[in-house]
């Protein structure tokens, strides 16, 4: 999974890291399902979220 973010529109910096949050994304209504990871990148200079990508879309559905 690539992202390319040049510039943070927040603070102007240009480093970014990826992370992932502990609890999946996972649709309303199927409560049981596992869901899907969500990747966010982040400004390393301010620590703005300048996207944020669900992994495996399919698993939504």
């Amino acid at each position: 999974m690539s992202t390319t973010i040049e510039k943070c529109t927040d603070c102007g910096g240009t480093s970014f890291v990826q992370a992932s949050d502990f609890i999946n994304l996972r649709p309303l209504d199927k409560k049981l399902s596992i869901g899907s990871e969500r990747v966010y990148t982040v400004c390393l200079d301010c620590g703005e979220v300048v996207s944020i990508k669900v992994k495996n879309p399919e698993k939504l559905i």
